[in-house]
């Protein structure tokens, strides 16, 4: 197929001899199948922010370092320069976390070149070699979801003690390959420690599989690990090897004093009252 022109400065490199598909197009950017050598891999072109669907941003963006003082200044003010290296960070930030959780073991896709908005990396396969499918085109038996939620929830376990937090993980940003689930879609990753909303997108995106799980093991839906794993990382307890049960004993309300006391005070009111009224009937 053509070169698109977002792809042509990786061409004129030599990071990429050929580009042989489109693969899909999401909220965030479009993915083409790449011939890089003997090697076919995937290039995910992010689309322009006024092109993208994705909304929120700060709160995602919120904690993230930028290592020139210039460039935080520039994105503090909002200036078109500062907009623009706002948009270049969103971008990089994919390619880096990448590497990070790489490094540290989670299963996602290897990253190989980041050039002018364009990721090159590692294009997961099924079985037979094709594209792998996303789980929501697939059917599970309650047995292997039971086992797919369990892998997909020690990966998550396993990022958060690299201090990230996925943020937008779904049945839509994780791929089944042939050595089974690999999580994609990174751009919005937060920072665990730095983050406000760090706790919330964690629960959420426990909750997220939870749901999409439970359509094939019902039982899954009785079990609270998003709470668990956020108390067990706040607690400065969370490991990679943590054995999770589901459940989560959540804290009793404490017990409203004042609450009481105003009701004892309503009853001994009403109960003068009641006895003034009767001493009026005497007399």
């Amino acid at each position: 197929m053509k070169t698109p022109i977002r792809i042509e400065p990786l061409v004129e490199e030599g990071i990429v001899d050929e580009v042989l598909r489109q693969l899909m197009s999401g909220k965030e950017a479009v993915v083409y199948v790449v011939r890089c050598g003997d090697d076919v891999r995937c290039a995910k072109v992010y689309k322009e922010v006024g092109k993208r669907s994705f909304r929120q941003a700060a709160q995602y963006t919120e904690g993230r370092k930028v290592k020139s003082t210039r460039r935080a200044r520039a994105m503090q003010k909002g200036s078109r320069f500062g907009r623009q290296e706002q948009e270049s960070a969103w971008q990089n930030a994919e390619a880096e976390m990448l590497r990070r959780l790489a490094a540290a073991g989670v299963r996602v896709p290897q990253p190989y070149n980041f050039m002018e908005g364009v990721l090159v990396m590692e294009l997961v396969a099924d079985s037979e070699g094709h594209a792998a499918p996303r789980l929501n085109d697939l059917e599970f038996t309650p047995e292997v979801a039971k086992q797919y939620h369990g892998f997909l929830l020690s990966q998550v376990v396993l990022m958060l003690c690299t201090g990230v937090v996925h943020g937008d993980l779904s049945e839509y940003n994780v791929l089944v390959g042939a050595d089974g689930p690999v999580i994609i879609d990174l751009p919005q990753a937060v920072d665990a420690a730095a983050n406000n909303s760090a706790e919330v997108l964690l629960e959420r995106d426990v909750e997220t599989l939870t749901a999409f799980f439970s359509r094939f093991d019902p039982q899954l839906r009785s079990t609270d690990y998003g709470k668990e794993i956020w108390a067990l990382y706040r607690d400065g307890s969370l490991r990679p090897d943590t054995v999770l049960t589901g459940l989560f004993a959540h804290p009793e309300a404490p017990p409203d004093v004042d609450g009481v006391l105003r009701e004892i005070e309503d009853v001994a009111r009403e109960e003068a009252a009641r006895q003034r009224f009767l001493q009026s009937l005497d007399r």
